[in-house]
């Protein structure tokens, strides 16, 4: 099996009915990859794992696991903390990466996040010489994950098939996927309008993220979510902003809604470059909550940042 191309970008969507298939289409990437002296790194969720670890034996040991439910619990720190990560430490071998954000289980809340991720990842490796390989489990996916699978990879594996996707559209998914979340009348929320005001909005935050079931380990992680998020509106949307708390399907869910337009849908999913000050606010948000979601628009835009209740 070819996987490389001298100075491209290879990301297929490897489709997959049974553990059979599983492993007939990842073994010879990893053995290949390995044995042709590339870095191979395999981000799946931990069924997934077990599968393919046995199935290597000895060559298991070669190659750099990582748990993909929980780095990717929320899809939008893959790309900086997972395939970068690997990617960029290991720039000069054409890295070959497993990487599956997208199993059953995943909620309807979860999921444009995840499919906005897999349109993102072209974006964020073109130019570069990385093969990120995408298992979907056709079997048990609903057949519009499997549709969407086609606009956000420029190649498909199925069996012994490897074709071009005549569906690849990753700038349509993205902004098919902008989407709100559903408005909560009963949620609390705050006005700002200037940063003097950050000390009473972290307060507030802190009193009612305990008066909705947050352990208390966590607010301090919400608190400097809300302050990276409302400092960024203040920044860069030039308008006040608005901040709303309320609880929903097991999360605290945190909205920040300002009347700027989020014009780079990569903001917060890079790593920050060495030396380089600020520009990490919308990154640590991302490695702070277990979801984000951003709904953007010309009249306005949403990030919400939504953390698990105990």
């Amino acid at each position: 099996m070819n996987t490389q191309t001298a100075g491209a970008f290879v990301h297929p969507a490897l489709f997959y009915r049974d553990d059979a298939e599983y492993l007939a289409g990842l073994l010879p990437f990893v053995i290949g990859g390995l044995d042709g002296g590339h870095p191979v790194a395999v981000a799946v969720p931990p069924s997934r794992h077990a599968v393919l670890h046995a199935a290597l034996g000895a060559a298991a040991e070669r190659v750099h696991w990582v748990d993909m439910s929980v780095a990717g619990r929320n899809p939008g720190r893959i790309i900086p903390t997972v395939l970068r990560q690997f990617a960029d430490t290991h720039a000069d071998r054409h890295p070959h990466i497993i990487g599956e954000p997208i199993w059953p289980g995943r909620t309807a809340t979860e999921y444009p996040a995840c499919v906005q991720h897999e349109a993102l990842i072209n974006h964020a490796f073109a130019g570069r010489e990385v093969t990120i390989v995408c298992p979907y489990d056709t079997a048990r996916l609903d057949p519009a994950v499997v549709a969407d699978a086609h606009a956000t990879h420029p190649e498909i594996w199925d069996g012994d098939r490897r074709a071009h996707s005549d569906r690849y559209d990753p700038d349509e998914v993205v902004a098919r996927y902008n989407q709100p979340l559903p408005a909560d009348t009963a949620a609390a929320e705050i006005a700002v309008s200037s940063p003097a005001e950050l000390r009473p909005v972290r307060r507030w935050t802190a009193a009612q993220a305990l008066e909705f079931g947050l352990d208390g380990e966590r607010v301090p992680q919400l608190e400097l979510i809300v302050t990276e998020l409302v400092t960024n509106s203040l920044r860069h949307a030039a308008t006040d902003c608005l901040v709303r708390l309320w609880r929903a399907e097991g999360h605290l869910h945190c909205e920040v809604r300002d009347g700027g337009q989020l014009s780079d849908p990569l903001a917060g999913r890079r790593p920050r470059p060495p030396g380089q000050r600020g520009g990490r606010g919308l990154l640590l948000v991302h490695q702070l909550a277990d979801l984000v979601r951003t709904h953007t628009t010309p009249e306005g835009t949403s990030q919400y940042a939504l953390l698990r209740l105990a």
